[in-house]
C-alpha cells in the first residue's frame, strides 16, 4: 500500500500540539477508497455476495453501533466490562507492561482504567483506521496522561499492523471487544501471527471472545427490537452510495440475522425485497439483484475455550489466563507466545 517504510503523514508538526504525541498515518484517504473499490468490486460480483463488515463504520455507523452497545439484547459490551471492571486492574498488576498497543483503539475509552492501574507503562501506542479518530484520541489522553508517550499509528489491522514501532519493555497488545469473530478463519490466522511479530519474549496479548451460547439470544443480539441494528446493517449501502457513487436503495433490503449453530457464527444479511437493478458509476458496475438475494455483510464468530485454544495455537500463541463473566458469556484472556 506504501512504498518503503515511510508513513503518508506524520502528526503533529506544530510547536503547540500535545507534547510527547507521535502520529503515524500508514492508511491515505484515497488508498482507503481504492481498498474499497477493490473490495465492494469483488464482493458483489461473488457468490453469494458479500460486502466486508469494516464498512460500516463511517461517522453513521458508529454512532448506530454505539446505540447498539446499550440494547437490551446486546449483551456483549455489559458482559465484557463486567469483566474489566472486577479483574482489569488485577490483570494489569499481573502482566506489569511499560508498552501497551491497543488494535482498534476508537476513541480509547476500554484502556483509560488499564492505564490507570499500569503506572510502568511509559508508551501507549493507539492502532485505528480512522484518522479523525485518533488525533481526538491522542489529544484527550496527552491530558489524561501526561507522563505516557503517545505514538498512534493508522492503518488496517489486516494488512498495516507491521508499522507498529517495536516494543520498549514488556509490551501488552490489547485487541477487545469480540472484534477478532468478524474475520473469517484464515484472516484470523494472518492477523494473530502479525500480533505474535509484534509481542517479545515476555510481552502477552490481551483478548476478547464471545462465547458460542443459547441461539436465542444470540439472535436477538443482532435482530433487536428497536431495529437499530438493522439500520447499522443498511448503512454500509449508505457508505458504499456516498464513495463509489452508488444508487442503492437500504430501505429495498431487509436485515437478516441468521444463526450457524453447526459454523459457531451469526450472519447478518440484506434481502433484497424485490428484483432491483443498481448501478455504481465509480467502478462502471451494474448489479442485478433478484427478490430474495442477499448481500453477506457481516459473519460474527462465536467461540469455547477449546477453539480459541486451536486459534491462538495456530499463530504461535498459548493461554495463560481466562477470565469470564458470571454468565459465561463472554471471556478476556491473556495468551503468551509460545
Amino acid at each position: 500500500m506504501l512504498a518503503g517504510n515511510s508513513p503518508v503523514s506524520v502528526w503533529p508538526r506544530t510547536a503547540d500540539a500535545p507534547p510527547r504525541v507521535r502520529l503515524d498515518v500508514r492508511l491515505s484517504g484515497a488508498a482507503r477508497r481504492a481498498a474499497l473499490a477493490r473490495d465492494v468490486r469483488r464482493g458483489l460480483t461473488s457468490t453469494p455476495r458479500r460486502l466486508p463488515p469494516k464498512y460500516f463504520y463511517d461517522a453513521e455507523g458508529s454512532a448506530l453501533f454505539n446505540r447498539i452497545t446499550h440494547l437490551p439484547e446486546y449483551y456483549l459490551t455489559r458482559a465484557e466490562r463486567s469483566i474489566l471492571d472486577v479483574r482489569g486492574a488485577p490483570l494489569m498488576r499481573l502482566v506489569r507492561p511499560t508498552d501497551v498497543v491497543e488494535i482498534g483503539a476508537g476513541m480509547a475509552a476500554k484502556i483509560r482504567p488499564l492505564l490507570r492501574a499500569a503506572p510502568a507503562v511509559s508508551r501507549y501506542v493507539p492502532f485505528d483506521v480512522d484518522e479523525d479518530t485518533m488525533r481526538a484520541a491522542c489529544v484527550t489522553l496527552a491530558r489524561a496522561f501526561p507522563a505516557v508517550e503517545l505514538h498512534g499509528v493508522v492503518g488496517d489491522f489486516e494488512s498495516d499492523l507491521a508499522h507498529v514501532p517495536p516494543p520498549r519493555g514488556r509490551r501488552l497488545v490489547t485487541f477487545l471487544g469480540s472484534t477478532i469473530g468478524n474475520l473469517e478463519p484464515s484472516a484470523r490466522r494472518r492477523f494473530l501471527r502479525s500480533v505474535r511479530g509484534l509481542l517479545n519474549g515476555d510481552g502477552r496479548f490481551l483478548l476478547g471472545v464471545d462465547l458460542m451460547k443459547d441461539p436465542r439470544m444470540l439472535h436477538a443480539a443482532y435482530d433487536d427490537a428497536q431495529a437499530v441494528t438493522a439500520a447499522f446493517n443498511r448503512n454500509v449501502l449508505r457508505v458504499v452510495n456516498r464513495e463509489l457513487f452508488g444508487d442503492f436503495d437500504p430501505e429495498a433490503f431487509r436485515h437478516e440475522a441468521r444463526v450457524d449453530v453447526g459454523a459457531e457464527r451469526v450472519e447478518m444479511h440484506l434481502v433484497a425485497e424485490r428484483a432491483q437493478r443498481v448501478r455504481l458509476e465509480a467502478l462502471d458496475l451494474t448489479v442485478e439483484f433478484a427478490a430474495g438475494e442477499s448481500i453477506w455483510t457481516e459473519s460474527s464468530y462465536k467461540f469455547t475455550r477449546r477453539s480459541v485454544e486451536r486459534m491462538l495455537a495456530a499463530g504461535g500463541l498459548r493461554i495463560d489466563r481466562w477470565l469470564t463473566d458470571r454468565d459465561d458469556h463472554f471471556a478476556i484472556l491473556t495468551a503468551a507466545p509460545v
